[in-house]
Parts: C-alpha cells; structure tokens; sequence
C-alpha cells in the first residue's frame, strides 16, 4: 500500500514568523488537490524518508493547494531542520493524502479554540471554517514572545475582538487555564493544539467539562507512557487470527516491534501514536492504549489499537492480521 502517493511541489516558501516557515503545496500535475477538513495534516516524505507530521492551516474549500506552517525546534531530530534548511522553491515532496485525527464537531455553533506556538496551524483552518460558516468562536493564542506571534496580522483580520493574544515574556506568567475553562459557556467546545504542558493543564483543570475539551498534540507521549518502560509493562502473547499465528510480545517491547522481529512487516509511520497509520482492529484481549489519537470512548470500547506504541493488559491479545 502505498501512504504516500500525492506529489506535491513547493510553489512559495517564506519566512512568517521567528524560526518559523510558510510553505505552498501544489500538485506536480496541477489537478485538483483531495479534499481537507479543518484540523486535518499531511505526511510529507522529507529527504525522500523522513516522515513528518504537518497541519494544514489554509481555507478547507481550496482544492489547488495546501498551506503548510514549519516551526523549528531546538530538539529537532532532522526533518524540520532540512525543511529550514534545504527545502527550496520548486522541489517535490511525496505526501500521503490529508488525514483529520482533530476534527471540529460541526453541529455546534460556538468554539473556544487555544494555540500555543506553532499549534496555530491546525487552529488557523479551523477558524476559517468558522469564518465561512457563521459560527461563534474565540482564540486564545499563546506565545513566548510576539516575534514568534505567527500569522498574527491574519488573525487580527479575521476578526480582532474575537483574537486574545497571551504573551508569556509581557504577562510574567503562563496563561491561567483553570480560569479559561471556568469561562466556557456551556455549549461551548474548546479545541486545543501546542506544547504538552500546555495541554496537560488543560486536561488536569478540565474535571467535567472534560468531553468538551479536545486536544491534538505534536509530540509523542511524555515519560512512562510510552514502550520503555519495563517496570509497568508485562508480556504477552500477541494471536493474529487471520494469519492464525502466534509470538510473544517482551516487556518494553511495541506491538509493532515484535511484529518486526518475526519478519512480519506492516504499514506504519511515526512510531509514536500520533499519525493513524497503523490502526489496527483488536478481535479479543484487552488493549493498554498509549496512543495520542484515539478518544477516551474509543479506548473504553477497545476495538482498535495503534500497534506502534500500544500494548496490551491483557495476557492474550488477538489483532485481525
């Protein structure tokens, strides 16, 4: 199967904000791009093997290009420092088709959205959907400093009194989360994207209104939640019914990575629960989900699991492989 059989040239590539690049994707041939929902990213090769993560950040109802926002982190482990530094106007990249593991609940008519950094991109189509579909919202955008305030000027144009912009180096202080939450409306959603800390105040602060609070994170799961750590872990016996074959899954060992040791390769991308790619459906067992993408209610019903991080609670667990 192929995961990646869009190929897209670099049509504009600009600097938006500090450490942070705008790039225009559009197709080699120039048909018609598939269609995006806001909240929705890309995987783009990068270098022809390094598959990263990107969210699409312009208006949904394009279909000539997508809009890409590349932030450069410190810890970079190669593709946004190549995007930085290497990518030029006119290369190909190959790009999977656009996937949406953060998608807006359409039938409300009022959002609270929250960016922090580089989190802006998803947040930014999703306010155009609002914009075009005469929806309620408001954003809390947060940054170090405002020379990384990213698409700021586009943001005050959608609507200025809607644009709370939270400057961490003018205010002393990180934005006051439990106090945001005290101010949801109660038919109100809000949907955040940014640094993990960010994100686990908001969920640690969330208490009831925790099924209105939706989160898309960039990076994988902190420490201890992920394989690796041998002392919470059990082994297992991983059955693959349609196979009809059997093989022992170690302590601190993936799903995926037993599955490789065997000689059995399967679809996979990121290895760290955060792109979707190695969905698979659990037929019996009790899956222990260390993934970033499934809801709470879809780990409750246990009837898929991302194989390159989850593992199982489970002695036996059965996979439809």
């Amino acid at each position: 199967m192929n995961l990646h059989p869009l190929n897209l040239r670099v049509t504009h590539y600009a600097a938006e904000a500090k450490d942070v690049v705008l790039i225009e994707l559009r197709a080699v041939d120039d048909q018609p791009l598939a269609p995006f929902t806001a909240g929705a990213h890309l995987e783009l090769l990068i270098a022809g093997h390094l598959p990263r993560h990107y969210s699409l950040l312009n208006d949904p109802r394009e279909r000539d290009r997508y809009v890409i926002a590349v932030g450069l982190p410190p810890e970079s482990r190669g593709g946004s420092r190549v995007v930085h530094q290497q990518l030029r106007l006119g290369d190909t990249l190959a790009s999977s088709l656009p996937r949406n593991h953060f998608a807006l609940d359409e039938r409300l008519q009022r959002y609270c959205l929250v960016a922090g950094g580089i989190g802006i991109t998803p947040i930014l189509a999703m306010l155009r959907w609002c914009q075009a579909n005469d929806k309620d919202w408001r954003l809390v955008y947060c940054v170090r400093n405002r020379q990384r305030a990213a698409f700021y000027e586009v943001l005050r144009d959608l609507d200025p009194d809607r644009v709370h912009l939270h400057v961490t180096d003018e205010a002393g202080c990180h934005l006051d989360v439990a106090a945001l939450l005290d101010s949801l409306h109660e038919d109100e959603h809000l949907y955040a994207c940014g640094p993990a800390p960010m994100l686990d105040a908001l969920n640690a602060a969330a208490g009831p209104r925790r099924e209105r609070v939706h989160v898309e994170r960039f990076n994988a799961a902190p420490p201890g939640t992920e394989p690796g750590s041998p002392e919470a872990d059990s082994g297992f016996t991983l059955h693959l019914q349609r196979s009809d074959r059997s093989l022992w899954v170690a302590p601190g060992q993936s799903i995926l990575e037993a599955l490789e040791a065997d000689g059995i390769n399967l679809p996979f991308s990121c290895r760290a629960g955060l792109c979707g790619s190695c969905e698979t459906p659990v037929c019996a067992g009790i899956p222990d989900h260390r993934d970033l993408i499934l809801s709470e209610t879809d780990k409750a019903e246990g009837r898929s699991l991302m194989i390159c991080v989850s593992r199982a609670l489970s002695e036996r667990l059965v996979l439809d492989l």
